[in-house]
């Protein structure tokens, strides 16, 4: 569970990078990576919410 915390930290972190270039510079390859970025994370957090439940359980 920890290592896909790290990727949710990590996919955060890029979103928030190329949010910030898209907004502040008007970059639209990295409003293109934001965007794909917000589709990767609400992968994991799907992941992170089922491996949570998994735990709570034990």
């Amino acid at each position: 569970m920890k290592e896909l915390f790290e990727k949710i930290q990590a996919k955060m972190a890029e979103f928030s990078t190329d949010a910030t270039r898209q907004l502040e510079n008007g970059n639209k390859a990295a409003g293109t990576r934001a965007r794909k970025a917000t589709l990767e994370l609400t992968k994991l957090m799907k992941e992170f919410r089922q491996a949570s439940l998994e735990e709570s359980k034990k």
